[in-house]
Formats: C-alpha cells, structure tokens, sequence
C-alpha cells in the first residue's frame, strides 16, 4: 500500500519546545519506506532565533550538496512555518513541503496553549519574526508542492490556521487525532509516504489508499472571510 520511495532527501523539523528526539518515530518510519531522512540537529526548537534561523539554512544547504536532490522539508507545528520560509527562499533546493498542524496563518490577536512560553522567549527572537507574522495570504505562493496535514481536534492550535487556500499543486489532508500525536498518527503517516512518493516535477490530489479512506474526513480549504 504504502511503496518504497526514491531515496531523496527528507529534512524533518521538530515543534515549538521539541527536538530531534520528538520526531524519531517518524524518521525511523520514513526510512523504512526509502528515504534518506535527516534531523535538523539544532537541539531544542526555542523559537526563531539568530541559531536557529541561520542553522535551518545551513542544514538545508548541507543536505541538498551531500545528496545532489532537492529535498523535501517535513515541519511538525513551528517546524511547518521553518519549512515554508525555507521554500519561500530557497525553493531550487526544495522538492516539496509537509506540515503537521503548522498554524501558518496565525494573525496577531490569536491565541494557542503554547502562547505563555512563547511570550516568554520572544525577547531572543530575530527580525525574521516580522516576517513570518505577514499574514500568509500577502505573501509570495510557494514554488513548490505543498501539503498541510490537520486536524480539527488539534488542542494545540487553532486548526483553521493550519489549512491551505485552494491553489495548484497545495492541498489541505484531514486526519483524526491531536496535535501532540501527528508524528506518529497512523494515517498522517500513510498521507506522508504518499506525498513523498510521488515523481519529482508531477503531482496529483492525495487520495485514500484503498481501505484507509474512513481514516481521512474530507478536508476543507481556507476562505478568507
């Protein structure tokens, strides 16, 4: 059901607060499946910092000369936001982006459950911030595919912020479960490998592998109000 993939490169991204340790299972799980899949090796995801922020790019250009591919970005919640940006201005070096319950159309004035402790380390936040708080919809499309993996009882975040608008080549994946869960959330997973799996250069509408399709309620796309 699932294939084997191609050996390209897979760059996984932890949450806010999370490291490379969060997103062992899906790392293990992917490289059963037959990729070359990478932590980012930055410790603990604190937010967007000097470090942090200098550090995503380097590993991203590291992967993609070691390999000779592009490679696809897999970001968990802030990690999805990383992955964009890292899209947005690198996209010769990107094959696809994956989010996981990525609020990236979070607007000043809304709230999450990660809020208290993100208020606290924004002080030691760099001016990329300003840039990841443009609202989504007046920022430059992506370049490549991209895939937003929701679900409608996160916990986390507000799910609406996590969708994206109806366009070529994004889609919108709903799944059951929580925010804390989607790393190793079984159809999150089955979405991951299909998305992967598809030839660099095509792309078409994720569809339930057969037998699964109770797994996945039908999504819905953003609508600005």
């Amino acid at each position: 059901m699932l294939g084997r993939g191609d050996r390209h490169p897979v760059l996984v991204l932890p949450g806010f607060t999370a490291g490379d340790r969060s997103t062992e299972p899906l790392r293990w799980f992917l490289r059963g499946q037959g990729y070359y899949v990478h932590g980012w090796h930055l410790g603990r995801n604190v937010g967007p910092t000097r470090r942090i922020m200098t550090g995503i790019d380097a590993r991203l250009f590291e992967l993609h000369e070691r390999h000779e591919k592009t490679v696809s970005i897999i970001g968990w919640s802030l990690g999805g936001i990383y992955a964009r940006e890292l899209a947005r201005h690198h996209a010769h070096m990107v094959r696809q982006v994956i989010t996981l319950g990525t609020p990236f159309r979070l607007v000043e004035g809304d709230h999450s459950a990660a809020e208290p402790l993100w208020n606290q380390a924004e002080p030691y936040f760099v001016e990329e911030l300003a840039t990841m708080r443009i609202p989504e919809e007046e920022k430059a499309p992506l370049r490549v595919p991209s895939t937003a993996i929701y679900t409608r009882t996160d916990g986390i975040v507000r799910w609406h912020s996590c969708i994206e608008a109806e366009g070529p080549r994004r889609e919108n994946i709903e799944v059951h479960g929580s925010h804390s869960g989607l790393g190793v959330n079984p159809a999150a997973l089955i979405a991951i490998a299909d998305r992967l799996r598809l030839r660099e250069g095509t792309w078409k509408p994720f569809k339930p592998p057969f037998g699964t399709a109770s797994l996945f309620p039908r999504p819905v796309n953003w609508r600005a109000a």
